[in-house]
């Protein structure tokens, strides 16, 4: 019987490596890693299932950070055994060419291992919107080698798709820090800016404010949802918020008052949102409902 499922797995490769190309050596490795990968990440389910079961708090958070961790270990551990011998034999390689050519098989060797990373570890995902290298754009592609992103303006700070595709290698996750605004939830902070006179009714400005941004579709629904998501990645990222609702902040600046209006959205409606919001403002302003600071 072993014999008739080693030979299967034998005839799977070889039509793999005819069908491809690919020697079959290759291909018999990356099958065993993506076996290797499965039984990991069904390793780190059922951990975190029986932990979520007896544990809860602290006791889940920091014995799931040590399961975790330890799976990883062993996880990267497998798999340098499984590749040690084609690890071994590239480095021969490598060592015996000119510095050229050895400087660019690294790159591509790093590109490979960094995309699996990415499909293992997931900094980010496809539809993801992130921020690397000073530019900011939403995941559109992950590739072996690359993975590319469609530019957001960051002229102002919600800003909208410019259309342009930008590629970055995928070794970027280690040597650039990838900030992911959709990372563990969906929504983020925002903060909108209102000038009123120095002279003005704070009460009755807040009352409208809060009346115009807890009015929206968009973000009135958002705290709930938020808490939820937050509930759910609270096992292993250690996140949470004092307060969920849109609050307003007050400064006096020189001659006026700053009501800072802080709420959750989705990142990737903010500048909808924030026109939506000037929008109503200026209506209550034309209507005396609120007292905006035009300047001198």
């Amino acid at each position: 019987m072993g014999m008739i499922r080693l030979n299967i797995y034998e005839n799977i490769i070889k039509n793999i490596s005819n069908y491809t190309t690919i020697d079959a050596d290759i291909i018999s490795l990356i099958l065993k890693s993506f076996i290797v990968l499965i039984i990991f990440s069904i390793l780190r389910r059922i951990g975190n299932f029986f932990i979520k079961r007896k544990l809860t708090g602290h006791e889940e958070f920091f014995f799931n950070k040590g399961y975790q961790v330890f799976l990883n270990v062993i996880e990267i551990l497998v798999l340098l055994i499984i590749w040690s011998q084609l690890i071994k034999d590239l480095m021969t390689l490598i060592s015996v060419v000119s510095a050229a050519m050895t400087f660019a098989l690294r790159e591509i060797i790093l590109n490979f291992f960094c995309g699996i990373y990415i499909k293992v570890r997931k900094p980010f995902q496809v539809e993801d919107r992130i921020l690397v290298d000073g530019i900011k754009g939403d995941v559109m592609n992950i590739k072996t080698l690359d993975f590319e992103i469609i530019e957001v303006s960051t002229e102002i700070d919600n800003g909208q798709s410019t259309g342009v595709i930008v590629t970055f290698p995928n070794s970027f996750v280690l040597k650039k820090a990838v900030k992911n605004i959709n990372k563990g939830f969906k929504y983020i902070w925002n903060e909108l800016k209102i000038k009123v006179t120095i002279d003005s009714d704070l009460v009755k400005n807040k009352q409208e404010i809060y009346k115009i941004v807890n009015g929206l579709e968009t973000i009135k629904n958002i705290p709930k949802k938020m808490k939820s998501q937050i509930m759910e990645i609270n096992n292993t990222n250690r996140v949470y918020f004092n307060k969920y609702e849109p609050i307003i902040y007050t400064k006096i600046v020189d001659k006026y008052v700053e009501l800072s209006v802080r709420y959750l959205m989705h990142p990737k409606k903010a500048r909808y949102v924030e026109s939506v919001i000037w929008n109503k403002i200026y209506l209550a302003y034309k209507d005396k409902k609120i007292d905006l600071y035009i300047g001198d």
